[in-house]
């Protein structure tokens, strides 16, 4: 079942990512050149590899770590709405 959360999570965060990143918050370009690379999607990447792990550590004994990825994805949310309604 934690497997499923945070798969769900999972989706959720790259959805808000891609959003932020189609943005053009002035924000983004302020970032290091390195988050440029390839797009962006650079950090899509390190987003997928948090995920991945996640997923490998609840799937091999460590339930609780969906408390953590559920943390993860609240500060995404929170960051996410930050910068998509302009408060930042």
């Amino acid at each position: 079942m934690a497997v499923v959360f945070i798969f769900l999570l999972g989706i959720a965060n790259f959805a808000l990512h891609k959003a932020v990143l189609e943005s053009g918050h002035p924000l983004l370009g302020r970032m290091p050149w390195f988050v440029h690379m390839l797009g962006g999607r650079l950090t899509l990447v390190s987003e997928f590899l948090v995920l991945l792990a996640a997923l490998l550590l609840v799937a091999n004994g460590w339930p609780a770590l969906a408390w953590a990825y559920l943390l993860y994805s609240v500060l995404n949310v929170l960051s996410a709405w930050l910068i998509l309604t302009d408060r930042i």
